[in-house]
């Protein structure tokens, strides 16, 4: 069964639980989700406003390109735990088997493929947010600021569980181009999550 079919409470306790799947990879595709939701809600709520009408264009546009994030990411949510299975089975492979080198740095490259896609993904979600801040009712933006900080918790979770995996491979120069794109998206989009954050939250002191 899909993760994505359990509710809300039966989720949290499956990551509450004493197993590995769900775990960071996938809470953070679903923080993501949930982000981005915030900020189609946003955008659903300026449409059809007199003060946002030249704007109803991009609302929409924006509207589609978060909803076709938003199922991204809780596709993401069971590849994660797809992806992380494999690589549990092969720490049990015994430490003098020939294959075990070949098969753990497999796994540890499908295993850190998928937060690096959610990675990719929620640094998308806080660009979109700082669109739907721009041109969204300024009713909402107290939304736009809460979604904003979901996809910046997501890309932060997202980053830490490419970097479990990278540690762990043998071809060190593979790890460092995933290390290296893991840093240059946390340095370029905290900054952006931070500031559409502010933005908002100044509006309210």
């Amino acid at each position: 069964m899909s993760l994505n079919d359990l509710s809300l409470r039966e989720f949290s306790g499956a990551l509450a639980g004493r197993s590995s799947v769900p775990g960071g990879g996938g809470a953070s595709a679903a923080v993501a989700a949930l982000g981005t939701a915030l900020g189609s809600m946003v955008g659903n709520f300026t449409l059809g406003k007199k003060k946002h009408a030249d704007a109803e264009p991009e609302i929409r546009r924006l509207l589609a390109e978060a909803e076709t994030l938003r199922e991204a990411l809780l596709t993401c949510v069971d590849a994660d735990a797809a992806a992380f299975e494999p690589l549990s089975r092969a720490y049990g492979i015994p430490r003098d088997d020939p294959s075990r080198g070949e098969i753990m740095e497999k796994c540890l490259r499908e295993a850190a493929a998928v937060p690096m896609r959610i990675l990719e993904l929620s640094c998308r979600g806080i660009e979109l947010h700082r669109q739907f801040a721009e041109k969204g009712s300024t009713m909402m933006l107290s939304d736009v600021g809460t979604g904003v900080v979901f996809c910046w918790a997501a890309l932060y979770g997202a980053a830490l569980n490419v970097k479990v995996n990278t540690s762990l491979m043998a071809d060190r120069s593979y790890a460092e181009d995933l290390n290296k794109q893991v840093d240059e998206a946390l340095d370029a989009y905290w900054r952006l999550a931070d500031e559409v954050y502010e933005n908002v939250y100044r509006r309210y002191c």
